[in-house]
This record gives structure tokens, sequence and C-alpha cells, in this order.
């Protein structure tokens, strides 16, 4: 089989890899229907982490059982499943907990952008649809294999409230869709800190109230401006960068919280200022199992559509380019599809070209020139 390979810092290339296949008896084998190119796989793209040896590339799915192992019986060959970036047997007491994303048994997913994907603890990972759904609402449940689910879980961890006033730092893919989930928690206001005109325009779309486009100190002077000098409720970080932790916790108002799910980079907190601060602080990797079935009947019921965050989509032996267009800001994010010979991803349907939702002819018109900051950044 084929899949994304990361050779050194801006070197992704399309080649033959190891097959997929079962390991261990709790193991499941996918057929990746859609797969794409995530804001935190542009870090070691970027060499602001070490890539040491080639190795595959990818965390999000969403595909066909194709074989599961002797000890998989929740989902069989043939479904259409959802699955999260980091598995869990969905048993242990961690996940019992609501946190199987520290699963005793967890292991992170690193070889998705491929044509086939190996599931671990597939039995408590995976989800399947009642029924093989539509291709339009395939971005839509991608989105929450990962995106969708870690924007929810900022938001979840920030404790927004009915009413309250929420404020989403990073406009990248996983703070638009925080402002989706802040949105559905119920937010009265949400403001979104952007600079970029179209993912304005889509955070809008998503349920902003507020655009703020100053960053830094100015950011946090311009939220206590529009909070009566006392700062939000909730804040979701979604960048990991120390400026825009920072920029959170000064947003934040006594006793309000932070969220935060952006990978820290050289992030340090000041023990003594949080402490009188009077601000929460929770984050780390989403959930995501644990909002999986809620969010998928989101999705499928046409509530909320993360999906939009897909704004660039390419065949996935292009998915050099995707990420070329992401590190560029080309692109918020990309959907990569594989074309299966031989196979009819939905039967009685031949396997199309395109998603539909822009392909590589139509990429946004966001700033072509290089940006070097981190995906979603403020």
């Amino acid at each position: 089989m084929r899949g994304a390979v990361i050779h050194a810092p801006g070197d992704i290339r399309f080649e033959t890899v190891e097959d997929a296949k079962i390991l261990k008896p709790t193991d499941a084998v996918i057929r990746t229907a859609v797969t794409c190119v995530c804001g935190s796989d542009l870090w070691p793209y970027r060499g602001a982490e070490p890539t040491g040896q080639a190795h595959p590339m990818g965390h999000e799915y969403v595909g066909f059982v194709e074989e599961v192992g002797s000890e998989v019986t929740s989902v069989r060959p043939g479904q259409f499943v959802v699955g999260s970036f980091a598995t869990s047997d969905n048993t242990c007491a961690n996940c019992r907990n609501g946190f199987q994303s520290n699963c005793l048994n967890r292991e992170f997913m690193s070889t998705c952008q491929a044509e086939y994907v190996r599931i671990p603890n597939a039995q408590g990972t995976l989800v399947a649809t009642d029924d093989v759904p539509g291709e339009e609402f395939w971005p839509g449940l991608l989105a929450v294999s990962d995106v969708m689910g870690t924007g929810w879980w900022a938001a979840d961890a920030a404790e927004v409230r009915p009413g309250s006033t929420a404020v989403v730092v990073g406009d990248g893919a996983v703070g638009l869709c925080g402002v989706i989930a802040a949105k559905e928690m119920g937010a009265e206001r949400i403001i979104a800190m952007s600079r970029h005109e179209p993912r304005q325009k889509l955070a809008r779309e998503f349920g902003a109230t507020d655009i703020v486009t100053e960053r830094g100190e100015e950011g946090v002077a311009r939220i206590k401006e529009m909070t009566d000098g006392i700062g939000a409720d909730s804040v979701l970080e979604c960048v990991g960068t120390a400026q825009a932790m920072s920029q959170a916790l000064h947003s934040a108002r006594p006793g309000g919280n932070v969220g935060f799910v952006g990978v820290p980079h050289e992030v340090a907190v000041d023990g003594q200022e949080l402490f009188f601060s009077h601000v929460g602080l929770r984050g780390g990797p989403a959930p995501v199992r644990r909002y999986l079935p809620d969010l998928m009947d989101r999705v499928l019921t046409r509530r909320i559509d993360p999906g939009k965050v897909f704004d660039l989509t390419l065949p996935l032996d292009q998915v050099a380019e995707g990420y070329r267009a992401m590190d560029e800001r080309r692109a918020v994010k990309t959907l990569l599809k594989p074309c299966h010979p031989g196979h009819r991803l939905i039967p009685g349907r031949e396997c199309s070209r395109f998603m539909g939702r822009g392909d590589l002819t139509s990429t946004s018109s966001m700033n072509s020139v290089r940006d070097t900051r981190p995906e979603g950044s403020p």
C-alpha cells in the first residue's frame, strides 16, 4: 500500500509503506475513506519537532472496516467507522472516568495518511454509523475524529456555559471548531481572535459574535475592554505557543477557566501568577472517544458542519501539496482522498476524484506568503 512519509522538514513523500495488518487480536484494519493534514503535523514539517528517521504521518481517519482481530466484536467488516487519534480500550479506570485519551493501553495514531490503517484497541476506539453515510458527511465526520473533538474538549475544559462569554485563541481548524463548540454549549458571546479575513468569515458563520485582530498584550487589553475590564468567563487556547497561552490566561476573568488544547511548545506557566489570578487551567490531549457518539449524531443530523474547515481537497497522492498549502496559509485544512482501484467506496458508486468542497484548482485566497508561525496562531 502507499502512504505519506516525512523524511525531513519540508520533505513529505507519498510512497510504498508496510501493509496495514492485524498484529494483535484487539486490532482492526480499515480502508481509508478520507484523511487529512492536521495543524500539528506542521510542527515536524517546519522543523519545530525532530523528525529522526523517515516515518509515516497522519492521525485523523474515517473509513470502512476491512478486517478485525479475534477479540473485536463492536464493529464488523464493511461498516463505516470513525475513531480517535488516541486509541483506547474504553474499559480501564481512566476511560471509565471519561479520559480515554489517557487510557492505560493508549496508542497514538501516526500512520493515517495512507490507503489502509491498522487501528489498535479497535473494540473501544471505533464507532460505526448505522448505515454508510453519504459522501457529503465524510468531511464532517473526519473533523469529529480530531479537530471537532478537540475543539469540543477545549470548550468543555474551559467550562463554557449557557449565557457566558467565551474567547477563542487561534483560528486554525481546532479554534474554528472551538467556536462551534462554544455556540453549541450556549455561550452568548463568542470572541474569535483572528487576523485572517477568510477565517474570520468562517468563525462568524460558525457562531462568533465578535472578532479581535490584536494579539499579545494588545489582544488582552482589547478583551478586557470588551468585558468591562474583567475578562472572559471561558478562554479556549488552540495554538500551543507561549504567546497564545499567555494571551489566554490573561484574557480570563478571576474565577474563569482556560481550556488549553494546542500541543505546547516552549510554554511555561508561572505558578505564582496563576495562583493569584484565580484562573482555572485544564487541557491535554482531547478525550475524543468520550464525545464521538454525540458529535457524530450532530453531524449526521446536520446540526453542525465542522467539515467546512476543509477548504482544500486533494487526491492522497498529492499529500505533499496539502502540507505546502497549509504551511503557506493557502488553506486552513487539507482533506485527502485516496482512490482504491477495484473498490467502490459506497456500493454502486465508483470512487470519485474529488470531494467537492474545493479542489487543487480552487484553494482559498488566503495569504500565499510563507508564514512560519504555528497553524492557528491568532
